[in-house]
């Protein structure tokens, strides 16, 4: 982790023939290997310490006892995956250059993308089909993994049934990687247009990359460039939230309120309603909680930003535009 290139030279070299063994091992399975394997150990843990304090067997070596498998299960959570975060950042492996930020890009920006999101509008459906948006979102990694230093995606499961779905959606999980054995999930209680760039998003952990940023600007890309109009909706809309916490926080209210106004009413109103319905969902005390957690566990592994790496993905989207309208 301290070695310059390392990172990469893991990425690049350790961690595909790591990825393609745990894939193939957990395809074996229809169920999760990664939660039961986390469920598993947080009750076996708990359990073993009951026991040893019941019987009244020394305090110390029973806290060394768990110690050290707390580290065995870090070192495998690091070598399965986890030196991802080591790697070079984006704008080193892309050869981009961090746009510092300008009104007028960033005005230009803006309506590019409203009027593509606008014109992408596509009514909501009741039901998904899973192979066909697998099928665009692994098409679409094919046209940019080696551009952009991504794990080829053959080989690729499908995604892994959470074990706790209500529980991950009262703490606004919508996707995760179970890192231990190569395995991505997405959450079952998804409303339509949010499946198929969720699906990018953890693809993206998949094929190696470690910001969440990062991992949006992958799925946008994906998603956004598909045949598929449901997929290519799912593209544009999912990157709404940050594209509008960034027109509020760049531009100030009142031009946020006449940029909302130029969005399609049904997308104001599809926008709305998935808020309600997650916030239906939302465990606030425990939500909070995980979101700490989850902020401390990002910064600690170089994502500077920690949860507000999520949105850098609107600069690594006009850095990627500018360089190719330069190029």
């Amino acid at each position: 982790m301290w070695l310059p290139g390392g990172g990469e030279w893991y990425a690049g070299n350790l961690y595909p023939v790591i990825a393609r063994f745990l894939s193939g091992l957990s395809g074996c399975f229809p169920f999760s290997l990664s939660d039961c394997f986390i469920y598993g150990s947080i009750a076996g843990l708990l359990l073993y310490a009951v026991v040893r304090i019941v019987r009244r067997k020394p305090l110390v070596k029973t806290g060394l006892n768990l110690l050290e498998y707390l580290v065995c299960t870090y070192l495998f959570f690091y070598f399965a995956w986890g030196l991802n975060y080591s790697r070079d950042g984006f704008y080193e492996r892309s050869g981009y250059r961090s746009a510092s930020f300008s009104e007028e890009q960033f005005l230009n920006f803006l309506q590019d993308y409203t009027e593509a999101l606008n014109a992408s509008y596509t009514p909501a459906t009741e039901t998904v089909d899973y192979s066909s948006v697998a099928g665009e979102v692994k098409n679409g990694y094919r046209k940019l993994d080696a551009r952009f230093c991504l794990l080829g995606v053959d080989g690729r499961g499908s995604p892994k049934p959470m074990l706790f779905p209500r529980l991950m959606s009262g703490v606004g999980v919508l996707g995760y990687v179970g890192a231990f054995f190569n395995e991505y999930h997405i959450n079952p209680m998804l409303l339509p247009q949010q499946v198929p760039f969720t699906y990018a998003h953890e693809m993206a952990h998949v094929l190696g990359v470690s910001g969440e940023g990062e991992a949006n600007f992958y799925a946008f890309l994906v998603c956004s460039a598909s045949e598929n109009r449901f997929v290519r909706f799912s593209g544009y809309y999912s990157l709404l939230p940050y594209v509008a916490s960034s027109v509020l926080r760049l531009l100030g209210e009142e031009s946020f309120a006449r940029w909302k106004e130029s969005l399609l009413p049904e997308i104001r109103t599809l926008y709305a309603a998935e808020r309600d319905y997650w916030a239906s969902l939302y465990y606030p005390s425990v939500g909070k909680m995980q979101d700490a957690i989850y902020h401390w566990f990002l910064k600690s592994n170089r994502v500077e930003g920690g949860t507000k790496n999520y949105s850098e993905v609107v600069g690594m989207l006009i850095s990627h535009f500018q360089t190719e309208q330069a190029g």
